[in-house]
């Protein structure tokens, strides 16, 4: 079953066993967050080109990158990471991160959307990491409404009425063993990720089931 959604944040070339891991599981993902340089980047490289093909062939979604630092990162430029995005990695939709949640950038996402859309995207992912107003779960395809640690994660409590966009939380830290997609499917996230890393830069680690073996 395919509710894996991954942000792996590591080159190709420095972490192929780990990038062949990932392709390995295509029947269980959802998609896999494509994150050359934090974005883009500003031109195409080649190993994320092959990868993002790969992944593809598998019939895995291949979503870019892009920052809207919480709604203050001008449209324009959100827009043409967008456009790299498509141009370079074929990509199949777009992974909005540090998204605002409160009701007034409601106009600034629905715009991004839009912009989205009108370039291809077929899937727009919004990451306000929290729950934010209903109103984004009509803008996005999955909403991202938990990003953090573990030990908040384990304590969360049943979830509110169920939103129109798919729910997805995006947990780090979690310990081997840990039962992290049987908390998501009863905390109403139809996608999650559990990784083991900590610190500024988690996403540079896989889920536990799908380390590659040494």
């Amino acid at each position: 079953m395919s509710t894996l959604l991954v942000p792996y944040y590591e080159h190709p070339a420095v972490r192929p066993a780990e990038w062949a891991a990932v392709l390995a599981a295509a029947p269980r993902l959802y998609g896999v967050v494509l994150n050359p340089a934090s974005g883009p980047g500003t031109a195409p490289d080649p190993a994320f080109a092959e990868v993002a093909a790969r992944l593809r062939a598998a019939d895995v979604r291949v979503l870019g990158y892009t920052d809207t630092a919480y709604g203050r990162r001008p449209p324009a430029e959100v827009a043409d990471d967008l456009a790299r995005h498509r141009a370079w990695y074929a990509t199949d939709g777009v992974f909005l991160d540090q998204v605002a949640s409160g009701p007034g950038d409601l106009p600034y996402y629905r715009g991004l959307a839009h912009a989205a859309r009108a370039a291809g995207c077929r899937s727009l992912t919004l990451n306000p990491g929290t729950p934010p107003h209903p109103g984004y779960a009509r803008v996005a395809d999955v909403l991202v409404t938990f990003e953090g640690p573990w030990a908040a994660y384990r304590t969360r409590r049943p979830p509110a009425p169920a939103v129109a966009a798919v729910q997805c939380h995006l947990v780090h830290g979690v310990p081997a063993g840990a039962d992290c997609a049987g908390l998501a499917r009863s905390l109403g996230a139809g996608l999650h990720c559990a990784v083991p890393g900590t610190g500024d830069h988690p996403w540079g680690t896989l889920p536990h089931t799908l380390e590659p073996v040494r």
